[in-house]
């Protein structure tokens, strides 16, 4: 009895120190908190603890659920206790380095290329692109179902001619107001269903905006000549002798298209100032409300969706306050004979001091619209006619941003070609482009004869050549990439400068009337003749022709680094050829170019590269029949206005050699690492 006594007494006092095993339980605590019968929780909690602090767990394996107490007991064992502080710290090592690997990528890679930089701008003066209501002109809507063309020619960017609503004179650069469009392109609506259709394509759109002036017939010059408030001093007006019709000027300067700038407003009785025609007065661009106009008009096309602008004639927004004549090129010359723009020295009326911060004030207007990303808006300056070094001054300083690019037009401006006049415009530009910089090229645009005019046939695939595998953003007039060209027409209804009016021909697009241009009884101004065969229709089909070439050169730019983001090495120039290298750090293989403006001729490519092999292969040619196929370095024939992309594997980059470090150029430093396939700074 006294056994049975004493078993029953030690079982009752080890159930007053446990607690039934509930298994998996949501809540120990909440268990924990029942106190047994009789007992205070205090009591319970040390009762247990106690009891389990005296238990030898020596042998035992954890078990599901046991009470946090053993778990604990278990836990500070160090074979539990080891493996969890090791993957403490590699778990902190890890994000370490995954933190410090994400500083390093972004610090050494090179700024991504923006949409302006990425391929091609193709330009359109939409008058003569596609008219879509047959009333003879081009128009917007003739420009969104001409879309699927764009996009095949893997054109990153369309830009468009003024389309403001405007008269006819100057092509529409006098405007009457910067916020309608002319009724002959369409309708607002038209436009915006242009940007959103643009947009779709993944395509960007830039368009031309004038600043300099607007037309006589705009509310800003009708009020400013009646003296009305604010407007008053919105022209630039000065007070000159006029007597029996005849006008006397305040000074001598002239109007780029001849004859004296300033003219006689009988409804104020004073003189305003216009750099181009009568019809165009200047803004007085010292009038802060001007300024401030202008930028509300920025601000206009920007909501619209517009991705960036072309800005004309900012060379003339400034005028010298003094009015002191400008200086003769022949000073030998009678004064009231000279009379062409060209016979004066325009230092007081071009290119003055702040004009530049009016332009960089744009550029922070603009920037105001930049923050989204993939919504950077570009910014491109027309400066043509001026030297290389106030050409450059356009992109801006180092710390002070201005323009993306001022638009290079010199190749337009060669009439005759040959391999030493071409390396001069290209290295000009480089040589000369500040640091970082993005370069352009144009071969033809709305100001210039068309190149198959001015240089011949035998030059369109190969400057098409030129234009894609020289570094930058490469710029093509609508019509170039089939070979289009000037129109000989006479007795033009249009009061236009001839010159300039040729190289305006509707888009040749099939065979058809008016060259599928339009299907109106008259266009407002003729097709070339050559229509016929020259057209978009013809080219689809034929696998040698231009506009074959140019698509294929344009992909190869899209796909390939080294055209892309690559350096560009000259190799060597003379009267007939130029040849140069697109390299990478980190690509083991170059595009060599052989370019022939002159006579057929034989190249010998291993007397300018040590170590080319005999035979390397022909990446793309003007010779659709060598594509693909070997060529023999040692004897390259070439005819006139042949073109050769050659590739050729080799770990051993010019760019790298003591020889032609001083004849290579890059605008983004970057290399590749093939093994991460990224590119990155340090190179």
């Amino acid at each position: 009895m006294a056994e049975d006594k004493s078993k029953r007494d030690s079982i009752r006092i080890s159930m007053k120190g446990c607690q039934e095993n509930n298994g998996f339980v949501d809540n120990e605590d909440i268990l924990e908190q029942v106190p047994d019968p009789g007992s205070s929780a205090d009591n319970l909690q040390h009762s247990t603890t106690s009891i389990l602090a005296s238990l030898d767990f020596k042998g035992v394996q954890p078990y599901a659920g046991m009470p946090k107490e053993v778990l604990f007991q278990f836990s500070g064992q160090a074979r539990y206790q080891v493996p969890r502080e090791i993957l403490f710290w590699l778990t902190v090592a890890s994000v370490l380095v995954l933190i410090a690997s994400t500083i390093a990528i972004i610090a050494l890679s090179p700024k991504c290329l923006d949409w302006w930089q990425e391929g091609p701008m193709y330009h359109i003066y939409p008058r003569s692109f596609k008219d879509s209501d047959k009333d003879g002109n081009g128009d917007l809507k003739g420009i969104q179902d001409k879309l699927d063309y764009i996009t095949a020619l893997n054109v990153k960017t369309v830009w468009i001619t003024s389309f403001y609503k405007s008269s006819l004179k100057d092509f529409r650069y006098g405007v009457e107001d910067f916020r309608e469009i002319d009724p002959i392109f369409g309708t607002m609506t038209d436009f915006e269903n242009l940007v959103a259709a643009i947009h779709d394509k993944g395509l960007k759109l830039i368009i031309d905006f004038i600043p300099n002036h607007t037309s006589d017939k705009h509310t800003w010059f009708q009020l400013s000549r009646t003296r009305m408030g604010k407007y008053s001093d919105y022209y630039i007006w000065h007070d000159c002798t006029h007597e029996n019709g005849t006008t006397v000027p305040p000074n001598n300067w002239l109007s780029v298209y001849g004859n004296s700038s300033w003219h006689f407003d009988e409804v104020r009785n004073q003189c305003y100032f216009h750099q181009f025609m009568k019809e165009q007065p200047d803004l007085n661009f010292r009038n802060p409300d001007v300024q401030e106009e202008i930028k509300e008009i920025i601000r206009f096309w920007l909501t619209k969706g517009v991705d960036g602008f072309s800005f004309d004639a900012v060379k003339f927004l400034l005028e010298a306050k003094h009015l002191r004549d400008e200086i003769q090129v022949n000073k030998t010359q009678i004064p009231d004979t000279v009379t062409h723009y060209s016979e004066l020295y325009h230092d007081f009326t071009t290119m003055q001091v702040g004009m530049h911060d009016i332009v960089r004030s744009f550029r922070q207007t603009m920037d105001q619209f930049s923050s989204e990303p993939g919504r950077y808006r570009f910014m491109g300056t027309e400066a043509y006619a001026e030297s290389i070094d106030r050409t450059m001054m356009f992109y801006g300083m180092s710390f002070i941003q201005e323009a993306d690019f001022p638009f290079n037009n010199y190749l337009t401006m060669l009439d005759t070609l040959s391999g030493n006049s071409v390396y001069e415009v290209i290295t000009s530009w480089m040589e000369n482009m500040p640091e970082g910089k993005w370069p352009n090229w144009m071969i033809g645009g709305p100001d210039s004869s068309r190149l198959t005019s001015r240089l011949g046939n035998e030059y369109v695939n190969m400057m098409n050549m030129l234009l894609f595998t020289l570094p930058g953003t490469p710029i093509t007039y609508y019509g170039e990439e089939i070979g289009m060209g000037n129109i000989e027409a006479t007795n033009l209804n249009e009061s236009y400068d001839t010159n300039t009016l040729l190289s305006k021909s509707p888009m040749q697009w099939d065979n058809s009337s008016n060259a599928g241009f339009s299907e109106a009884s008259h266009t407002w101004i003729p097709a070339n003749s050559d229509y016929h065969t020259v057209n978009v229709d013809v080219q689809m089909t034929q696998p040698r022709s231009a506009l074959k070439l140019y698509q294929d050169l344009s992909l190869l730019h899209a796909n390939e680094l080294l055209l892309s983001r690559g350096w560009f090495c000259h190799l060597r120039n003379d009267s007939h050829y130029v040849v140069y290298t697109r390299e990478l750090d980190g690509i083991d293989r170059i595009f060599i170019v052989v370019l022939n403006f002159g006579e057929s001729t034989l190249l010998n490519l291993q007397n300018m590269i040590s170590g080319l092999p005999t035979r390397v292969r022909i990446r793309l040619s003007t010779s659709s029949t060598n594509k693909g196929s070997e060529v023999d370095t040692s004897g390259i024939f070439l005819d006139k206005g042949d073109g050769l992309i050659l590739e050729h594997n080799t770990k051993n980059l010019l760019h790298h050699q003591t020889a032609f470090r001083d004849r290579c150029f890059v605008s983004n430093r970057a290399c590749y690492s093939s093994v991460l396939n990224i590119l990155y700074t340090s190179c």
